[in-house]
């Protein structure tokens, strides 16, 4: 008997050769933005981790006017994912909206990176295989006396 039903949510599947959200998309999550906007340094650390860099590696953007480990880590999101641009675009992204094209990286890297369920709907019938349980034999032990004369 079948007491819940479990629930599914629709997943918006992304697979297109485009990013899913523009680069001033900020309202496609709120959450992303506040986090960028109130704490930019953390975000960053924690997007390039999310990814799979080692987190303190965007520190170095603080050391040129174009900021490399930004456009690296863009290159690398649009090449994983076959999303079409290239250098020049990204170039221009990182350098005059760095922290907006932080913001639609982790957007894109939340959206391609969802954990799919399925559920199948179908009942199933459990087969238990039976076990067979015996008892222990009875351990026989021989005494041997000898007497001496």
């Amino acid at each position: 008997m079948i007491f819940h039903q479990p629930q599914f949510s629709p997943v918006i599947a992304v697979s297109s050769n485009q990013w899913s959200t523009g680069i001033c998309g900020c309202f496609d999550d709120c959450n992303v933005c506040c986090f960028a906007m109130w704490c930019p340094l953390c975000f960053i650390c924690s997007t390039a981790s999310d990814f799979g860099e080692f987190c303190c590696l965007p520190m170095i953007d603080n050391c040129a006017c174009t900021p490399p480990v930004s456009m690296a880590l863009r290159a690398s999101v649009r090449n994983r994912y076959g999303i079409q641009g290239g250098l020049g675009s990204d170039c221009m992204y990182v350098t005059f909206c760095n922290i907006c094209s932080w913001c639609q990286i982790a957007r894109e890297l939340k959206r391609r990176s969802t954990n799919h369920m399925v559920v199948n709907a179908q009942p199933a019938v459990l087969a238990i295989p039976s076990v067979v349980v015996s008892a222990p034999k009875p351990v026989v032990t021989t005494q041997v006396t000898t007497t001496v004369g």
